[in-house]
């Protein structure tokens, strides 16, 4: 009888097989490697240190929170990723050659789309008026993760239940 992981995994290997079939090679390789840079975290310190200084209202208090659900988010995903130790696309599909090199060998979960999720959800708390194209950057990112590769489609959906939970929680601590 097979398992709900196992279960899972061949659905997640259907939908990046389909996924992988639908790319136009050079074109969305390239547009997606710039999409995942935006997720590299760089843009994340940056913007949060900038509306520190320059936006006296909330910037601030952005900024902590950031820096606390980043806090939470960056153990839980390695505690995840070190004790699921799920195999990138590649190592787990015969003759698959991804786009690009990852930075970690395992790819549960998406370490790019939880924290672009945890930097959407505070830009939406604080920033409401910039939330669509936060989300809408974010979504692009995790989607990117996949196009180039280097993660299944539930690295991607549990990046994103990461990086949420994580902004709530500092959020919800920071009240």
């Amino acid at each position: 009888m097979p398992t709900i992981a196992n279960r899972v995994t061949k659905c997640d290997l259907i939908a990046f097989r389909w996924c992988m079939s639908r790319r136009r090679y050079t074109e969305i390789a390239t547009l997606s490697r710039w999409i995942s840079r935006a997720g590299d975290g760089y843009l994340y310190a940056l913007t949060g240190a900038l509306l520190w200084w320059l936006e006296t209202q909330y910037g601030p208090q952005f900024a902590g929170t950031l820096l606390l659900a980043f806090a939470i988010e960056l153990p839980t995903y390695l505690v995840c990723k070190n004790t699921v130790k799920r195999h990138r696309p590649a190592d787990a599909i015969a003759g698959f050659n991804p786009f690009l090199q990852p930075s970690d060998k395992f790819s549960f979960p998406s370490g790019h789309t939880a924290a672009a999720f945890l930097f959407a959800s505070l830009v939406s708390s604080y920033y409401p008026p910039f939330a669509l194209p936060a989300y809408g950057t974010a979504c692009l990112i995790g989607c990117s993760r996949v196009l180039l590769g280097v993660h299944f489609p539930t690295d991607i959906v549990a990046g994103m239940a990461l990086g949420l939970v994580s902004a709530e929680l500092a959020l919800w601590i920071l009240g």
